[in-house]
């Protein structure tokens, strides 16, 4: 059965790109290759982050800076879309002087150690020749970048504007793309101080108090938050809380390794798959429609499709019977098996407040019935077509992690 695992994993990543390439809308005067051009360009932009993922030692600085980037240029080319060109503004000063603030306490790191070689640093403050003071805070700056890119609260917000304001094609890739990559800047710091124990003390507790803050600022995030496509960026900062809670709980072992070999790298495809369906159906639930009105468009029209993205949304938020249930789990088996009831409570009151969110969602979205005629105007098939990609990929992806 195990070996049914990688062709389930890698037909998940392509239903990724498929979706992606299907949301992107083509005018009327476009010519296809163009058109074609334009989404191979993108995907291959994002290839470098794919491999950072499954480096055996993380991301590094450049990765990083590839993938911060990326996301601004992409929500820079249309200047008239100032939700977009808001976005990157918050995400170029936001990042940029997390990463700035990471690159020097790496600096900081070296000067403390005595080398530039990351893999040489843990043993060599194992030595104890240096003050506790400066690889202090050395170390916690460097973590910075990382605590940023998983956007958890307090740095939801680029998130949640990336979620409002972003191309629809663009957002689901962007969010997916950068926490991906805070994760495994995070892996890096984590695996070079494998031979360091106070260090590696120190990135646990730094880890453990951002993701405590993250879960509980998040869950509540979700009870205040009215806009729908807000509170996806919201999502995305839990998904990165459990993520910071798998890596505090236990520093040693990578997050979400019992369902895959390279549990990282599945847990972002999932984040992607997700964020595909999720974001479209925020995007198609107006922030201002009642559990008691008739259903919104893509939901009259094509309810096939609205419970494709309904599923999506659900697995996002770690509904029971979703892929996205099968990570919760994992990190609270974790949490039990500590015996500390702090981390199972905070693990407890962010999924419940996320899994209330997204039913309340898919509540309001499908509305009543009503004999209203249905809308003339239909959602376009390509857009459908990618919903039902992505919920197929969901459904493979859950597959794949039950057989482990």
């Amino acid at each position: 059965m195990t070996a049914l695992l990688p062709p389930l994993l890698a037909a998940s990543a392509a239903l990724t790109a498929l979706a992606a390439l299907l949301l992107r809308p083509r005018a009327e005067d476009e010519d296809l290759r163009a058109h074609a051009l334009q989404m191979g360009l993108l995907l291959l932009a994002l290839g470098p982050l794919a491999a950072s993922l499954l480096a055996p030692h993380g991301a590094s600085a450049a990765s990083v800076l590839l993938a911060w980037g990326l996301a601004i240029a992409l929500l820079l080319r249309d200047p008239s879309d100032t939700y977009a060109s808001e976005a990157a503004l918050k995400l170029a000063w936001v990042g940029g002087a997390a990463l700035a603030l990471s690159v020097a306490g790496e600096l900081l790191l070296a000067l403390s150690a005595g080398t530039a070689r990351a893999s040489e640093q843990g043993p060599a403050l194992a030595l104890a020749l240096d003050p506790y003071a400066l690889w202090g805070v050395a170390l916690v700056l460097s973590l910075l970048v990382g605590i940023v890119l998983l956007a958890g609260v307090p740095f939801h917000f680029w998130a949640a504007d990336l979620a409002q304001g972003a191309p629809l094609h663009v957002a689901p890739l962007l969010l997916a793309a950068l926490p991906a990559t805070g994760a495994a800047w995070l892996m890096r710091r984590l695996a070079d101080m494998a031979a360091f124990p106070a260090g590696l003390e120190r990135v646990s507790a730094v880890l453990g108090g951002a993701a405590m803050v993250a879960l509980i600022g998040g869950g509540a995030s979700l009870v205040w938050q009215r806009r729908p496509d807000r509170r996806i960026g919201v999502l995305v900062g839990l998904q990165g809380a459990l993520v910071l809670t798998a890596m505090a709980l236990e520093p040693a072992r990578a997050p979400f390794a019992a369902l895959a070999f390279d549990g990282l790298a599945a847990w972002a495809v999932h984040l992607a798959l997700a964020l595909t369906g999720a974001v479209a159906f925020a995007r198609f639930t107006p922030a201002d429609v009642h559990a008691l009105e008739p259903p919104a468009v893509l939901f009259r029209r094509h309810p096939w499709a609205g419970l494709a993205s309904a599923y999506a949304l659900l697995s996002l938020s770690g509904a029971p019977g979703t892929p996205g249930a099968l990570l919760w789990l994992e990190v609270a088996r974790r949490a039990i098996a500590t015996q500390n009831a702090t981390w199972t409570l905070a693990l407890a009151f962010a999924w419940v407040a996320a899994v209330a969110m997204a039913a309340s969602e898919v509540r309001r979205a499908f509305g009543v019935p009503t004999a209203e005629i249905a809308p003339e105007a239909e959602v376009p098939p390509r857009m459908r077509a990618a919903l039902i990609a992505a919920a197929v990929g969901l459904a493979l992806l859950g597959m794949a992690w039950l057989l482990t």
